[in-house]
């Protein structure tokens, strides 16, 4: 049987994460001083949510037909005691004090996130195997995918920013075409085998060939040991980073598997799985079937 190359400490498995006791936030508020703490003497309290102009938003939201205008642009975020924006969206904010999380949130935003990669996380990043991508088109229509490779395949360039490599695909390049539209990207690595834990990262993301990158970059990897070179990289400025709670992560174990890298083959490449070659599309008609003539 393969042993995973590490294991939790057992208690993990009965490990819940619960709401500490409120704590202050350190001097700089969000975005203050480095080395600023959380609690101790000198900790400040988060100045409340400014009350919401927007009546409108208290109540439930409402179904957004297909095609209907944006929405208003986002107002102001709440701001920290230092009168640096919080983290979030209007949307997270709204809620927050729609449902009384505020003082939760603000907790998370304190001692769990950062504008940058620290070592720790930097460190997590370099053993990761997957990622998951998220992107969105200008319109806002939406994309996940995944992203693969032997540890290292995800590069962290300094503490605000990390790279990942483009190889040949489907030539649809779905991620790379909603960031040609709009930089917004997150990305969630999460360690199934080891620590059961999961780290995101938002930013703003750049399309950039092989060789501008690798100009820079010189220690970048020639390929990721399958016979791949990278044809691009998505670079992404790193604008948040936190932890994914390791409550409902399952445990999983790394079992041997034959890959055709690089294959065309259809079958060993699993392209029609879900058998939709054939059925009808708006774009385009379906092919015509052609029945065989009965026997006798």
């Amino acid at each position: 049987m393969l042993v995973p190359t590490g294991t939790a400490d057992p208690d993990l498995h009965e490990l819940e994460l619960v709401d500490a006791p409120p704590t202050g936030v350190g001097p700089g508020g969000w975005g203050g001083a480095p080395g600023t703490g959380s609690s101790g003497a000198g900790a400040t309290v988060v100045a409340p949510l400014p009350p919401d102009p927007e009546q409108t938003v208290r109540h439930a939201f409402p179904v957004v037909p297909v095609g209907a205008p944006p929405a208003p642009g986002p107002v102001a975020p709440p701001v920290s005691s230092s009168g640096h924006p919080l983290p979030g969206s209007r949307g997270e904010h709204v809620l927050q004090e729609r449902h009384g999380t505020e003082r939760r949130a603000r907790r998370f935003y304190q001692e769990q996130m950062l504008d940058r990669l620290n070592d720790e996380m930097a460190r997590f990043v370099g053993r990761m195997e997957m990622a998951f991508v998220a992107t969105a088109d200008g319109s806002g229509e939406c994309d996940a995918s995944l992203r693969s490779g032997p540890p290292g395949f995800i590069r962290v360039l300094d503490p605000h920013h990390l790279a990942y490599p483009e190889y040949r695909g489907n030539g649809v390049m779905a991620s790379l075409g909603n960031i040609e539209e709009n930089p917004h990207v997150g990305i969630l690595m999460l360690d199934l085998v080891q620590d059961l834990i999961g780290l995101h990262v938002n930013g703003r993301a750049s399309v950039v060939e092989d060789a501008e990158l690798r100009a820079r970059h010189s220690d970048l990897p020639e390929d990721d040991n399958r016979g791949r070179t990278p044809e691009r990289w998505v670079v992404v400025r790193v604008e948040e980073a936190y932890v994914h709670c390791r409550k409902h992560i399952p445990r999983m174990m790394p079992v041997p598997r034959d890959r055709s890298w690089g294959t065309d083959d259809a079958r060993r490449k699993g392209g029609d799985y879900f058998e939709a070659k054939g059925d009808e599309r708006p774009w385009s008609p379906a092919p015509e079937r052609h029945s065989e003539p009965a026997s006798g």
